[in-house]
């Protein structure tokens, strides 16, 4: 009795310190609100916790442009002028920007974030460089807020792995799409050990065709010209 009773005084404080720690975390702005990460039904993937605002000298590091080549990226993904497009988890608006010089004042992009001070970051490095074809909008979790059937492309780079409710947003977001609307993802190669990003921060093409083709999408396509990502560009599939 006195064993069981310990161990369960042992529990107890074990539970209160997780707790504890993920409250200070929450309130320092480091961990989202979802204290516990969960995994992803289909895949078993781990979500990873979202980025909080602390990250922000993270995402405009010197290294990305070469650990990431965003140009290339979207030369691959075709990024054209007079899209409408939108930049969804847009941070502080590394892709957005470049995004928004290409599509030019004929198109527009849409920078979603679920971090008000992401956003404000956003807006100002989009006065910075006088663009004015960039509209920011605050989503949800499960939510990106965009307009209905508008959106030519919608981006996803390295932010879909933080989902916390993966299969509600990309239902969102195949609402969003124009009928011949393309969904693309970067994501960091898991199945390439040499790529000094943590575990839960890296996807396979297994786990994205999983999660993503059951919400309704096609992978049309799978390149991997980029230093350390995949691009992942799915389709709405066409009804006869």
């Amino acid at each position: 009795m006195i064993l069981q009773q310990s161990s369960w005084y042992s529990r107890r404080r074990q539970i209160q310190t997780v707790l504890l720690a993920g409250l200070i975390g929450v309130l320092a702005g480091v961990l989202p609100a979802r204290a516990f990460q969960s995994e992803h039904p289909l895949s078993g993937r781990r979500i990873a916790p979202v980025m909080g605002a602390g990250g922000a000298d993270w995402l405009e590091r010197k290294e990305r442009d070469m650990e990431e080549n965003p140009e290339a990226a979207l030369d691959a993904i075709g990024i054209r002028k007079g899209m409408t497009v939108a930049d969804v988890g847009a941070g502080t608006g590394y892709m957005t920007l470049r995004m928004a010089k290409r599509v030019g004042p004929s198109g527009k992009v849409w920078a979603k974030d679920i971090q008000p001070e992401m956003l404000r970051r956003v807006r100002r490095n989009a006065a910075k460089e006088k663009l004015s074809n960039v509209e920011t909008v605050l989503g949800t979790e499960s939510d990106p807020k965009l307009p209905a059937g508008q959106m030519d492309v919608i981006l996803l780079a390295d932010v879909y792995h933080e989902f916390s409710q993966p299969q509600k947003m990309l239902q969102r977001m195949r609402e969003a799409l124009k009928p011949t609307g393309r969904l693309v993802l970067l994501e960091y190669r898991k199945e390439d050990p040499s790529i000094p990003i943590r575990p839960e921060h890296k996807m396979s093409v297994q786990e994205v065709q999983i999660e993503v083709e059951a919400e309704g999408f096609h992978l049309e396509q799978v390149t991997e010209s980029l230093p350390r990502q995949h691009i992942f560009i799915f389709t709405k599939p066409t009804i006869h």
